[in-house]
């Protein structure tokens, strides 16, 4: 057993392992039986010692089987809370037994902190300041030394090249101790990390190894500090000899030619990611947090691992750098020795990459060869199909039962022996062979080979599985506008910023005018209509937004609101904004928040029973509920201590309590977890307001936007998912993308797929070059 400790929380592991247990020499696969985890809040452990996962935590895997094979890209796919951060973490921390030490992972993660910050590490148990950038670094040089070490091999060169160049002819044997105590210490913080992380048997050893070792790092240290008297001649010519040798052996490891095929690499990568030349100068202390994100992507793919963990990499990506990851890691399978990958996304689109799914659901990880979309229409199809035969079976039954009954009825009557036993033969029937008629590989049910081992009856009962509770949005439906017009309007609407501004962006004073951000924009947005705007990152598409809402005026042309207009705007920075009023006010919640700000606008108003505070809690609760925000998390957490997909819930509720006639979503989905996403989808398509999109998320976009929905069970209403007749639906509905580009926004005949087929291209070139 194993055990991971946080401030608030701790993980623990367990798995099956016998006395005969051999690791595997592949490093690129895990096969682990009876894997169990559980979190714990805070180090509870019995008067023993030993730890009580089942009695004190919430239980995420039970029994469960981890098999990945080598090269194969998995999909680690469940819902939120399910547990799958907590086995990437498992996994990448080595707290699993199975886990070879040797075994190298890089891990992407997302974390939920309050900073909103970005995590990567590596198995190498290196201290976390490791992964810090150093003072004033560039972002091409952090990518390059965080995947190759380069800047802990300089600092040994340094040491010993010093202590050989010295004339003091001691001076190589001490650069030569100190590159070894060095050394000693970061071993010996590997070995402190695991006898922290490990208990049981596991744990017993690792301390009474790390004890071991903490002799070796005191007699290390009493090397350094020895007296030049105390130092034989043999000792110092030998030591001085071995430090001319380390010292060549390190610089042929950053070989100028070796460090520049890297250096091109990350080059490739970060230009992939969106990256400019002068961007890659940039210091990584000056970074935002979407760019800081990429970069430690960027470092992640440049490391040479055997599992490669990625979670929610296409956040912060635009569709450019979401289509390049994607065929980046396609491409990694030509290499001699692909990683093997598991990728967490809540982008259906990206996602598709994956060979295999792992499915948790139930404590329990389910597996299957294929993409998201053919194992839910499987599972349809094989609820359907058990419905059925339950169903026939079930009607079968019930006659065998009156049967049964008549005969015992009839035998009794007539002093019938036959028709008793009869009656006999057919409830022995049901109760021990009644059930599955067809195996799981489709032929004749055999009990040795589909229901292995001891059980009471001959035969599996048919399971229908259970429908998961689904995650249900309801938008309530905008008032009316009581005169017809247009929502928004931008009639020859230019943008440019203000002169001192641009300067100030631009760092030239002598800058006579900014350049044109947007140009001679045409757009209006009437009720119940569907507009999407994509683009690359920096074509504009917020400072866009931000006409259309109001928050800016346009330089040139006139920008109009229906006066009797209710808009909801979803900014990028909403979660950002939450975060910093938690900071500010502890205490509110987001129950609290909601009702303070009904009661400001006076939105109670509109009721025509004159709503009690009472009452307007009551919509409120049920509101927030509606966005998986119900009970004490709305009303007694606070918004500091909220994850970012619970803000944007708590956000959208915030937007949708005033009934909007219009949303204006500018990269809603970011933080949010794809079953929530999914069902904002479903939520969007359906309603009567007016929607305008921005958002990378190609699923997401042609669901909410161009109407086309896929039905796992192989049907639909309409293509347009309203139950509505297409005809009526293209009445009622104007159903446009648009492409900003050069500060112009161009009509996509096709959609989003004439954007995806123009990124693709440059995502063709970008990785043949």
């Amino acid at each position: 057993m194993s055990a991971a400790s946080e401030s608030t929380s701790t993980i623990l592991v367990s798995c099956k392992q016998t006395r005969f247990h051999i690791e595997s020499p592949n490093y690129r696969e895990l096969d682990i039986e009876g894997l169990s985890i559980a979190v714990t809040s805070g180090d509870k452990q019995s008067a023993k010692g030993k730890w009580k996962a089942k009695a004190d935590g919430v239980e995420i895997l039970s029994n469960a089987k981890l098999r990945l094979k080598a090269g194969q890209r998995y999909a680690l796919v469940g819902r939120n809370g399910s547990g799958k951060s907590t086995l990437l973490r498992a996994i990448a921390e080595k707290l699993i037994p199975g886990v070879p030490e040797k075994t190298r992972v890089a891990i992407l993660q997302q974390t939920n902190d309050a900073d909103g910050s970005v995590g990567t590490a590596a198995s190498d148990g290196a201290p976390s300041g490791n992964n810090a950038a150093p003072q004033g670094s560039r972002v091409l040089e952090y990518v390059v030394d965080k995947a190759t070490s380069k800047n802990e091999l300089e600092q040994e060169i340094n040491i010993l090249a010093e202590g050989i160049s010295n004339e003091n002819a001691f001076s190589a044997l001490r650069s030569l101790r100190r590159v070894r105590h060095q050394r000693l210490q970061k071993q010996c913080f590997v070995l402190d990390k695991k006898a922290r992380l490990r208990s049981g048997a596991r744990g017993a050893q690792a301390r009474k190894a790390l004890t071991e070792f903490e002799k070796v790092v005191a007699e290390s240290e009493a090397l350094v500090g020895q007296a030049d008297d105390d130092i034989s001649p043999d000792t110092l010519q030998a030591e001085t000899q071995e430090a001319a040798d380390l010292l060549a052996e390190l610089q042929l490891q950053v070989e100028p030619s070796k460090l520049a095929n890297i250096e091109s690499q990350a080059k490739k990568i970060l230009s992939g990611l969106g990256f400019s030349d002068a961007y890659m100068e940039k210091p990584v202390s000056s970074l935002s947090g979407g760019w800081l994100m990429r970069t430690e992507l960027a470092a992640t793919l440049l490391q040479e691992s055997d599992i490669l963990i990625l979670d929610e990499p296409t956040n912060f990506l635009d569709l450019l750098g979401i289509i390049w990851l994607q065929r980046y890691l396609q491409s990694l399978e030509d290499t001699p020795e692909p990683p093997t990958m598991i990728l967490v996304s809540h982008d259906r689109d990206f996602i598709n990459l994956a060979t295999d799914l792992l499915i948790i659901k139930d404590k329990a990880i389910t597996y299957f060869h294929g993409d998201l979309v053919t194992y839910e229409e499987s599972q349809a199809e094989r609820k359907v199909y058990l419905t059925k035969m339950k169903e026939a079976q079930d009607r079968q039954k019930a006659h065998i039962q009156e049967t049964i009954a008549r005969n015992i009825r009839q035998g009794k009557k007539k002093d019938d022996d036959n028709k008793l036993r009869q009656a006999k033969s057919r409830q022995k029937k049901l109760d021990d062979r009644w059930g599955l008629e067809v195996g799981s590989r489709g032929g004749r049910f055999k009990l040795n080979r589909d229901l292995v081992g001891y059980h009471l009856t001959a035969r599996a009962e048919i399971d229908v599985p259970a429908d998961e509770r689904p995650v249900v949005i309801n938008l309530p439906e905008p008032p009316d506008l009581r005169f017809p017009g247009a929502l928004i309007s931008l009639e020859g609407a230019s943008f440019r910023y203000p002169a001192e501004q641009s300067a100030g962006k631009q760092s030239s004073r002598s800058s006579p005018a900014a350049p044109i951000v947007l140009q001679d924009l045409n757009l209006s947005v009437h009720i119940g209509d569907r507009i999407g705007v994509v683009g690359l990152n920096g074509a504009g598409k917020t400072t866009l937004i931000r006409l259309l809402v109001g928050e800016t005026r346009p330089s040139s042309g006139t920008a109009t609101m229906h006066p009797r207009l209710r808009l909801g705007y979803y900014s990028q920075q909403a979660v950002d904004t939450l975060r910093s009023l938690g900071r500010s006010e502890p205490q509110l919640t987001a129950l609290g928040l909601l009702g303070r700000e009904a009661e400001a606008s006076g939105q109670d108003d509109d009721d025509s029973s004159g709503s009690s505070s009472q009452s307007r809690e009551g919509r409120l609760r049920g509101l927030l509920a509606s966005f998986g925000l119900a009970g004490r998390v709305a009303s007694d957490v606070p918004l500091g201590k909220l994850s970012g997909g619970q803000l944007v819930r708590c956000e959208l509720a915030r937007l949708l309590y005033r009934r909007p006639h219009c949303l204006v979503l500018d990269e809603v989905t970011t933080h949010l977890d794809y079953e929530t996403v999914a069902a904002l989808r479903d939520a969007l398509m359906g309603w009567e307001g007016a929607v305008v999109l921005v958002s990378h998320d190609r699923w997401f976009m042609r669901g909410v936007v161009e109407g086309i929905i896929d039905d796992p069970i192989g049907g639909s209403d309409d293509e347009h998912g309203n139950g509505e007749s297409a005809e009526d639906s293209e009445m009622t509905r104007r159903r446009e993308i648009y492409r900003l580009r050069g500060g112009k926004l161009v009509r996509l005949q096709n959609g989003v797929q004439d954007f995806e087929d123009a990124m693709g291209k440059r995502v063709k070139k970008l990785l043949s070059d």
